[in-house]
This record gives structure tokens, sequence and C-alpha cells, in this order.
């Protein structure tokens, strides 16, 4: 079963191509994903290792003079699609103008962290091309301090910044504000190929479009978005995968004698680890989304907050909480690690990400875990995707319960990940 598997996901990932970037499943999701894709070439590492380096060349083609790279890059117009360029407008507002049409906002920065693992596990063709797509990586590293950072902080504007779109941490952030009263009237197009019931709700989709609004109408100043838009909350997730990818950029830098560039990562490094506790909830004892305008924390344990393995931060006792947090989640669903806590307001083993277990992310918990010596449950999280995928396919999350597939099928992260980390034969695959 599993060989099969093996050349089921290569499959999906070569059907998903589209010459030189993966869209992450058709139709549903029709452009280049940015974190998809970083996912994506771990999965090409595996049989194709030049497409690998490829799929992240290609990604970075999108960034911006800043030195974001967008969440979504819009290579074409598709009907299929909403929110498309039309409604972004980031090349016709944003001066100097993107490479592409694009989002206006960015996505968890999870590219140095790929990189570190294709240059551990390849040779010298590949940090050769991880010395090709150094600089630009580094600059948005920079970027996320500069034009996102609150108060030593590192922040997001909108909820789809995050990758984690209608996960209840963003709960105070959309509570507090308004949907725009002139909003125009649009049809969303994800309710059409996706069951609408596991997707965000018409409100919370009301005030993720006022909020690119506000940014198209600010021209996209990404300053004046962070500092006066209507959404801001200090993510756990950006914050653990930014701490790492800037740790993991450092080592590559390491390999490559940049010095100066080794400095700059250390002190971006020493700000991250101070930055943590802002994110530890101490009423539910756990790192959460926060409301960086009010101060006010998020009510759960998301799957973001274990990354702190990922990233080896936090104190001891803070870890140790968290672990104790994982093994009660563990006696609560049938498969780890659920987006959202069980026992919270607003779990929904099927809607997004309310609830089901997404590949990707256990992929990040279980290195962290593993890494940091917790191997039992690192080894059960690894376990269960595998089990998951073998029970339902090549679905792009899963309930936790019944371990039925959820949203998008024959999703190209999906099958990454079951190459790179899942199957069985992973290590035979990695060879």
């Amino acid at each position: 079963m599993s060989d099969d598997l093996d050349t089921q996901a290569i499959e999906i990932l070569q059907k998903n191509d589209r010459g030189g970037y993966t869209v992450p499943t058709a139709r549903l999701y029709p452009y280049q994903w940015n974190w998809d894709s970083a996912f994506v070439a771990l999965g090409f590492g595996t049989f194709d290792r030049a497409r690998a380096w490829t799929e992240l060349a290609y990604l970075l083609e999108g960034q911006w003079d800043n030195g974001m790279v967008p969440s979504i890059l819009f290579r074409h117009d598709d009907p299929d699609y909403f929110p498309g360029p039309s409604v972004w407008q980031t090349q016709s507002a944003h001066t100097p103008q993107p490479p592409m049409p694009s989002t206006g906002v960015s996505q968890p920065p999870i590219l140095a962290c790929v990189m570190r693992q294709l240059v551990e596990t390849g040779g010298a063709k590949d940090l050769k091309f991880a010395e090709e797509l150094f600089e630009k990586t580094l600059k948005w590293h920079r970027w996320y301090q500069t034009e996102r950072g609150s108060n030593g902080v590192v922040a997001t504007v909108h909820p789809w910044e995050t990758g984690r779109d209608n996960c209840p941490d963003w709960e105070p952030g959309l509570t507090a504000m308004e949907i725009d009263s002139e909003l125009e009237p649009y049809q969303r197009m994800d309710t059409k190929h996706a069951n609408p019931e596991q997707r965000p709700s018409k409100e919370q989709y009301d005030k993720f479009l006022s909020i690119v609004k506000f940014g198209r109408e600010s021209l996209w100043n990404q300053r004046k978005l962070t500092d006066e838009g209507p959404f801001l909350m200090a993510d756990p997730g950006i914050h653990f995968i930014l701490l790492r990818a800037n740790k993991d950029l450092l080592e590559i830098a390491q390999r490559l004698h940049k010095t100066e560039a080794a400095a700059e990562l250390k002190s971006l490094i020493e700000q991250g680890e101070q930055a943590t506790n802002y994110f530890w909830n101490n009423d539910i004892g756990a790192f959460t989304a926060r409301n960086v305008k009010t101060g006010k924390f998020s009510n759960g344990l998301s799957n973001a907050s274990v990354l702190c393995f990922f990233a080896d931060t936090g104190t001891p006792q803070q870890q140790q909480k968290t672990i104790e947090h994982i093994q009660r989640v563990q006696q609560q669903v049938k498969f780890l690690m659920p987006s959202w806590d069980p026992t919270a307001d607003m779990f929904d083993p099927q809607r997004y990400w309310c609830g089901p277990v997404w590949p990707q992310m256990n992929y990040l918990i279980s290195m962290g875990l593993a890494e940091q010596g917790h191997n039992a449950l690192a080894d059960a999280i690894r376990d269960d995707m595998a089990s998951l995928i073998q029970q339902s396919g090549f679905y792009e999350c899963f309930n936790p319960v019944s371990g039925d597939g959820c949203i998008g099928v024959d999703f190209s992260w999906t099958a990454a990940i079951w190459l790179a980390w899942a199957s069985p034969n992973r290590q035979r695959l990695a060879a």
C-alpha cells in the first residue's frame, strides 16, 4: 500500500505542476501559493532535486521591491478563484510596481527552513542553489521586521497572511473590527468547489475583504496597513516559523561564509527570542494569538501554539505545559494534531482551521518535538498523519475525530509531506 501511495503522491505533484510552479489543487486553488510551494519543494526533492529548487526560485520571482513575498502569485487570471488580481489591484496601485499580479500580504516564511532541509539532505549543488536564493530570502526576513514589526513583535494584518485563515485565534481582532459599509457585492468561488460548511463564514469573508479594501485604498503601503489597518494581531505561527527560519538561514549563511549576513541574522534571532513571551497566555497556559491593539489573547490552543518546539523557544516550564496540552488533546481525538483545541469554543472538526489536522503543520510540529527529545509524541504525530492519508487519501486536511478528508482533493502539500516525511518508505525516497 505504501508503494502505491508513493506513486500516487508523485503523480499528484506532476499533475499539479504548471511548468515551474505547482498549484495546491486544481480549480479550488489555481495559482501559486507561497508556503504551499515551499512544502511542495520537499516532495519534489525526493525524486527531482532540480525541480524542487525551481519551485522555490519561481516563488521568489514574485518578490516585491520592499522584500515581501506575497501569499499568492497570480500568473494568470482564473475565473474559478475569488478574490483574484482584479480585486487586489497590487500592480496598478503600488509603487514600485510588483513584478507580477499578486496579493498584498505575505504568508508564513517557511522557505528558509525548506532550503536548509534540502541542503542538509543534498550535496554541493543544493548549497549552490541555496546561495542563489539567499539574498532574496534574507530580504524577506528583513521585511517582516520593518513592515510588520510592532513594539518588537512581528504582527499580521490579515488572517490570510497567517495561512490559518478562519482559525478562532483571530476572533479578538475580527470581533473588534467593522465590515466596511462600502464593501461591494461579491460572489465567492470557494464554496462552489468545496463544501460551504467546511469553509469560512460569510461574516468572516466580509471582514477579510474589508481588510483587502483598506489595503487597496492605501495603495498597498505595508507600513500603513500595519499601523492603521483594521486588523493587527500577533500570530504564534508566524512568530515561531520566522524565528526558526532565521536560525535555518543563519546555518546556511555560515556554510556560505557570509559573515555580515550571519551577524544580522543573529540579531534578528535575539529579537525573536525576546518577543516569545509576548505570546504566552497565562489564563490557559499556552502560546496563543494576541490582538496587538488591545492586548487581548485568543482563548484556545491551536496547532501553531505547539510550534514553540520547532522554533526551540520558550522557557522549560512553558514547553512542559505545552507538552501537557498535547497529551491532553491526544486523549480527546483519534488523530493529532487538531488545528484548534477540542475543548475550546468554536471547535469544529470539519471546518477548515477550526479543528482539522493539517499535514504541513504536523510535519513542523513533529520535527520540533523530535529535535527537543520528545520522540514518542513526534512519532505519534507522524504515524497519525500516515494513517489519515492511508485511510482517506491526499486531502487538504483531515477530521481529527473520524479521519475523513476535508476540503481540497489531490492536494500538493499532502502529497509532498507524504513523500518527504509520512511515508514508511521516506528514507528510501530521500536517498
